[in-house]
């Protein structure tokens, strides 16, 4: 049996209650055939019982299509210790807050001439950017509305395959067993991409009443003992909501816990490195983003150029890569 919560999620309350029945019912192609998918199930690479609700229908948690953007000297209502996801291509530099990201998820965008797709999964505080393009031709994503292993699925508009966050790969569809390119990004705390990129752009939303921008729907979430909408194994040695870097330049992931880095760094490895700085917020703590708890920003440089790499839970990282270690301080 499994159990689902319903959570205050993306402005809406999900009808609060605790709903017991068979995991089936939540990963039943004919069910999504029904609300409308047009994705080819016949296709696939994982088990669709691994599949559940997080509660919005597709395209509940709206992907920000047409982004606008403002001149990081005229940005008024970002304090320095808030995240966002820090992006340059072709010297074209943009942040994109988790205080928008919390609430849309995805964002299709264009930046220095690359289309990328900029993720964020709050259940997993999984940050990643794509190269959107598909067999060599650009795509947009949206929301489905599914989880697996708490982790957001997305779909793509063209053949409605879907995909996994956290992986890029997609997992049922027409493109299952395609995978998208990773593109170097940071999260890191407003001052520091400010101070980067002082001609920069910022992300602002297109409509500020349309959700509770600031506002962290979350409360106290990385610090319980078990995530939302989770039924798979916990790691043995860490707690499940340990931050933990993973770098995924190379053909071996590296992945070690954030306090780790921040009481032994810098750390070298497999001529990676990684550093930990202090002064970023915790979005997934008190009610208000600014507010949140110190854990500090990561930096993940090869030569000198950033490498692509995520600051996620340990849980998730055991969910998606069982057989990796995860190297952890003295003191975990």
């Amino acid at each position: 049996m499994a159990l689902v919560y319903s959570l205050l999620r993306h402005g809406a309350l999900i009808a609060t209650c605790i709903l017991l029945m068979p995991a089936t019912a939540w990963s039943d192609p004919d069910q999504w055939e029904r609300e409308g998918w047009s994705t080819d199930f016949s296709k696939h690479s994982i088990e669709f019982r691994e599949i559940m609700s997080g509660g919005p229908p597709k395209d509940g948690i709206p992907s920000i299509d047409s982004p606008s953007f403002v001149a990081v000297s005229d940005v008024e209502d970002l304090v320095d210790r808030e995240p966002v996801m820090g992006l340059e291509i072709n010297g074209d530099a943009r942040a994109y807050p988790l205080r928008i990201l919390m609430w849309h998820e995805i964002v299709n965008d264009t930046v220095g001439d690359m289309p990328v797709t900029v993720t964020y999964c709050p259940l997993c505080n999984a940050a990643l950017v794509f190269d959107r393009r598909i067999n060599g031709e650009a795509d947009t994503f949206g929301t489905t509305g599914k989880l697996r292993n708490s982790d957001l699925v997305m779909y793509d508009r063209r053949t409605e395959s879907w995909w996994q966050q956290f992986t890029g790969e997609a997992i049922a569809g027409e493109l299952t067993g395609s995978k998208l390119a990773l593109v170097p990004s940071r999260l890191e705390s407003w001052k520091n991409f400010r101070t980067r990129h002082p001609e920069g752009k910022v992300l602002v939303p297109n409509n500020p009443r349309m959700r509770n921008y600031g506002l962290n729907p979350y409360v106290g979430y990385d610090t319980r003992n078990q995530p939302f909408l989770y039924r798979g194994d916990l790691p043995k040695d860490l707690p499940a909501m340990a931050r933990v870097v993973l770098v995924r330049d190379g053909d071996e992931p590296i992945a070690v816990t954030m306090l780790k880095v921040r009481e032994e760094g810098p750390l070298n490895r497999n001529g990676v490195t990684i550093a930990w700085e202090e002064g970023q917020a915790s979005a997934l703590d008190t009610g208000d983003i600014a507010d949140g708890r110190e854990v500090g920003n990561i930096t993940v440089q090869r030569d000198g150029q950033d490498v692509p790499y995520d600051i996620t839970f340990a849980f998730v990282a055991h969910a998606f890569m069982p057989e990796m270690e995860i190297e952890k301080a003295a003191s975990e």
